[in-house]
């Protein structure tokens, strides 16, 4: 499949998160995601998990991470494709990038667009230069075949600029941590998705490495 080809499946992006997938079923197409965490490697594993279920679709998918390449390729290999990336490489293209005023090359490029740490990207832009490039980017997803998700980092970018993200966001996916009595505490809230529900509560879940156990019946205060 060329890299700027239509994805193979008409339908969206499968959270494919047992527990999550009840709440948001999938990323659709022509929309934005935008998914923020603080230090916590659990949002970067669900990024990555939303990119490997778009390569198993067939989708193309563009992964612009502001770090190194090898160690990407390395953590995809080991959780989607233990064969490696060469049967993907016709759909996947990763590319290192410090920063990022408009959309440059990437804009003629159809499928699946990651932006990793895009608030590390974007640090240097006044709010108004932010909200000129995420009203690209969301012209830009809004073509056939086509989504996108921003994965930013909570605290690095001022509060108008993250205020601004999730505001031009169609979704949005937070993952949060606190201590609890006996441990690690970890929850999601959503505050907006795709499909206008308000979906503003705690999800209690669980992240060994490995995989992402969502727990329902579990209330974090």
């Amino acid at each position: 499949m060329l890299k700027n080809a239509a994805p193979a499946a008409s339908g969206g992006i499968p959270i494919d998160v047992p527990g999550l997938s009840t709440i948001i079923p999938e990323v659709a197409v022509g929309r934005l995601l935008v998914a923020e965490s603080g230090a916590d490697p659990a949002k970067s594993f669900f990024v990555r998990h939303l990119a490997i279920s778009a390569l198993r679709l067939g989708w193309p998918v563009t992964f612009v991470t502001t770090r190194d390449r090898n160690e990407l390729e390395t953590r995809l290999t080991r959780e989607g494709e233990p064969s490696g990336l060469a049967a993907w490489a016709e759909s996947l293209e990763i590319i290192e990038q410090d920063s990022m005023e408009h959309l440059d090359g990437l804009a003629h490029r159809s499928g699946l667009l990651i932006l990793d740490s895009f608030s590390l990207l974007t640090l240097e832009l006044q709010p108004l230069d932010l909200a000129r490039l995420l009203r690209e980017i969301r012209a830009y997803c809004r073509r056939p075949g086509t989504a996108v998700i921003l994965a930013t980092d909570r605290g690095m970018s001022e509060p108008r600029s993250e205020a601004i993200t999730l505001h031009l966001a169609d979704g949005a996916i937070q993952f949060h941590s606190k201590e609890g009595p006996e441990s690690l505490l970890r929850y999601l809230r959503i505050p907006k998705w795709m499909d206008t529900r308000f979906v503003d509560q705690n999800i209690y879940y669980d992240f060994d490495g490995r995989r992402i156990a969502i727990d329902l019946r579990r209330r974090v205060l």
